[in-house]
């Protein structure tokens, strides 16, 4: 975690690290009080994730296609379908 006037010095350095490592930055202030730097890309997978979580429908989906796949009798693609670039 850094102090806040570690991160106001080098403010770029560690906005362009939480963006090119794709990991958040922890920056705590004077009262103790912290934040998070991350990037856009990164809190919106995060809030989909949140989404999909307190999703109680979707949840029940994933889980019944969890134990489709378990049992290998999910749906399978024909060919055609596979064939993504065209070549047919």
């Amino acid at each position: 975690m850094l102090s806040v006037n570690q991160f106001r010095a080098n403010l770029k350095q560690y906005v362009d690290q939480a963006v090119d490592n794709h990991e958040p930055l922890q920056v705590s202030r004077k009262n103790g009080e912290a934040f998070v730097v991350m990037s856009l890309e990164d809190y919106e997978r995060e809030q989909e994730t949140l989404y999909v979580l307190g999703n109680a429908s979707l949840m029940k989906q994933i889980e019944e296609s969890l134990q489709t796949y378990g049992k290998s009798k999910g749906y399978a693609p024909s060919a055609d379908e596979l064939d993504l670039d065209g070549s047919k």
